[in-house]
């Protein structure tokens, strides 16, 4: 069976990152894909698809081998049990099942072997975790770590499609455009959801991770400033080396904003020694959250996961 040919639902079809899972999926040549969403957008067409509305009973009609996830945490948690009850392998993006025990949390250039792992179920990381692990994973083999300082600016197609308009409409006091994320006192939730994924995907419990995310009026792309002090000295010069060889990366001198959008790869650069840190290196990236730092890679997640369901099959 080409796996082309597999049933694919796309459950939050009409979203920002929806819409771009649609398109992906035509452009690798998927032929059997319906788009989901909530009862307000069913009968809309998106990417030459008429929307269907996702309910309980629509997800778990066994009619679909594969099930994308692009909606909020609260509508996972109810809708993607009756995927799975239905025989379909759930990729979720939002933070439902991203740290629960035995759910697998996948990065396919980092940790792809355990998304074979599934029971029904695998989790794709927050858009800022997928690249920060991608470039920590290598420096990790090479040299170890022992901590990591990040700060991450994080455009509004993170925050959804109705703040990519509100800055579309050159709306910026638009309350959509605000940094959208809980705080704590302490932490915003998308901090602590940085530290204890990369944690989780690099297999490092301990591993000291600091945070700041903010927002910034920027339509498409997250940037991120990394600070990594590893476990064995590491020359900038060997850092890049190592960095240019690893998957999913492109390293240049400087990365530009406008080279990351619409890039199926994380833009790397700025590698140099950090003099404040014992064995420090820092590093500059950028990812098009909505392509590899969302949709792409739960894409990459059911291709693995479909590859071992088929042979296993044949």
């Amino acid at each position: 069976m080409d796996p082309r040919e597999l049933r694919v639902g796309v459950i939050g079809a009409t979203g920002a990152v929806g819409r771009v899972t649609l398109g992906l999926l035509a452009k690798r040549g998927y032929r059997a894909v319906r788009a989901f969403a909530s009862a307000r957008s069913a009968g809309a067409t998106v990417e030459g698809l008429e929307v269907e509305e996702a309910t309980p009973e629509s997800l778990a009609a066994g009619d679909l081998d594969i099930c994308l996830f692009s909606v909020g945490t609260s509508a996972s948690r109810e809708l993607v049990p009756h995927a799975v009850a239905g025989g379909a392998v759930c990729v979720d993006k939002s933070s439902a099942f991203r740290l629960q025990d035995g759910i697998p949390l996948v990065v396919p250039e980092v940790n792809g072997a355990r998304a074979l792992e599934h029971t029904g179920i695998v989790a794709n990381p927050n858009c800022c975790t997928i690249p920060l692990t991608m470039a920590l994973a290598p420096i990790r083999d090479a040299a170890g770590l022992r901590a990591v300082r990040v700060a991450t600016y994080q455009s509004v197609s993170g925050a959804g499609a109705e703040a990519m308009e509100a800055l579309r409409t050159e709306r910026p006091d638009d309350h959509l455009l605000r940094m959208d994320w809980e705080f704590n006192g302490v932490e915003f939730d998308e901090e602590a959801k940085l530290r204890d994924e990369t944690r989780k995907i690099l297999e490092l419990p301990e591993l000291p991770v600091s945070a700041s995310c903010v927002r910034v009026p920027t339509m498409i792309g997250h940037a991120e400033a990394v600070w990594v002090e590893t476990e064995k000295p590491l020359r900038a010069a060997e850092a890049r080396r190592i960095l240019e060889s690893a998957p999913g990366l492109r390293v240049g001198d400087v990365p530009e904003h406008a080279d990351a959008v619409g890039a199926d790869v994380v833009l790397v650069g700025r590698i140099r020694e950090d003099p404040a840190a014992a064995n420090g290196i820092a590093f500059f990236l950028i990812s098009d959250n909505l392509r590899k730092g969302a949709a792409l890679n739960a894409i990459q997640i059911a291709e693995l996961v479909a590859e071992r369901a088929l042979a296993t099959r044949a």
